[in-house]
């Protein structure tokens, strides 16, 4: 899947996608937009204000639409050496949306390791992403 497929937003210095595995409903990432960003604590001043901004908006889009018990942040760059963070919903029962049942199996646990194996369409995908971009 092109990642242009799930752009949630964009913004002065950082991009919104959706995470492609949803096994944690509404799963986001916020990516920096400049090229040279890889340290968390190199931000600009521009940047951090708005990334917390960006933070603040998409608990509060998410909380609307999925109403998570609680959120995880994910700030690694393990394996792709750029400076992003992972919004990772919680949640502590069941959500159903599109025919779909979402379980946080790992619940009250680390979120890693997470499900590979839970795929959904690129169509419900979309869908996912439509609802998060009509609350940011």
């Amino acid at each position: 899947m092109d990642y242009e497929e799930v752009l949630i937003k964009e913004y002065g210095h950082w991009k919104v996608y959706l995470h492609e595995n949803q096994g944690y409903l509404g799963r986001v990432y916020i990516w920096a937009k400049r090229k040279d960003a890889f340290d968390f604590f190199d931000m600009t001043r521009e940047e951090q204000e708005e990334y917390f901004k960006i933070g603040r908006e998409i608990k509060k889009a998410l909380k609307k639409l999925f109403e998570p018990d609680i959120y995880n942040y994910a700030t690694l760059a393990n394996v792709t050496r750029h400076l992003h963070t992972h919004i990772i919903p919680r949640y502590e029962d069941k959500r159903e949306i599109f025919g779909i049942t979402f379980i946080d199996e790992r619940w009250s646990k680390n979120y890693a390791p997470q499900n590979n194996n839970f795929e959904v369409s690129e169509e419900v995908l979309i869908k996912i992403k439509d609802l998060i971009k009509s609350e940011l």
